[in-house]
């Protein structure tokens, strides 16, 4: 059976708190994600969620290995370069695989995960990313609560945009003229990605 896992990370501060473009210099609060087997026909055997705060994140680390596909939205540029100094073993190699990614590569231009949940399952964010730092900096339970249930929030809408995806081929979004758009795509597994041996042995 398939395994894979969906991800999420917030920061603690803002591109504009800090002087470069490296989201390493973010400095990580919190890593949600989703780990699951599904059958070959896609169908989720079992899942759980998992948070990890920073000192927690020795515990985490394994879950990331011995996956077929790992899945994020915008991870490419974001979460990956973020995780990646803090991990014990090589975090790129791992079998990547970046929505955000596969919708640009289709249309050419970039949808925020919002948009594409809102018009094609109907479901949006529950809060801004922008607040993830606020809550971080606050430090008070009420608003570390709320910055764990934001990610894993985010967490779980990326894994239910994927799952219609894998399931209908296709997404829907609302244009600069707020007109619905629909368009194909496909984030089937290509045949050489399964059960690659670089999955083996990272940790």
């Amino acid at each position: 059976m398939p395994t894979e896992l969906f991800f999420d990370i917030e920061t603690k501060k803002l591109f504009e708190e800090i002087d470069t473009h490296n989201p390493a210099d973010l400095g990580i609060s919190i890593v949600s994600v989703y780990k699951r087997k599904i059958d070959n026909t896609g169908k989720e055997i079992e899942g759980q969620m998992f948070s990890f705060w920073e000192d927690d994140f020795p515990k985490m680390w394994p879950l990331f290995t011995n996956v077929d596909r790992v899945v994020g939205y915008n991870s490419l540029g974001f979460d990956i370069p973020a995780l990646a100094p803090l991990c014990p073993y090589d975090f790129k190699k791992l079998i990547h695989f970046d929505m955000l990614d596969a919708i640009k590569n289709k249309l050419g231009f970039r949808l925020s995960l919002n948009s594409v949940a809102t018009e094609t399952i109907n479901a949006s964010k529950i809060d801004v990313g922008t607040n993830a730092p606020l809550y971080w900096a606050q430090q008070t339970e009420e608003s570390l609560s709320k910055l764990k249930y934001y990610c894993e929030a985010d967490v779980a809408i990326t894994r239910d945009v994927y799952d219609f995806v894998m399931k209908n081929s296709y997404l829907k979004y609302k244009d600069k003229w707020n007109t619905v758009r629909q368009f194909e795509i496909d984030f089937s597994y290509p045949k050489q990605e399964k059960h690659q041996e670089n999955q083996m042995g990272l940790f």
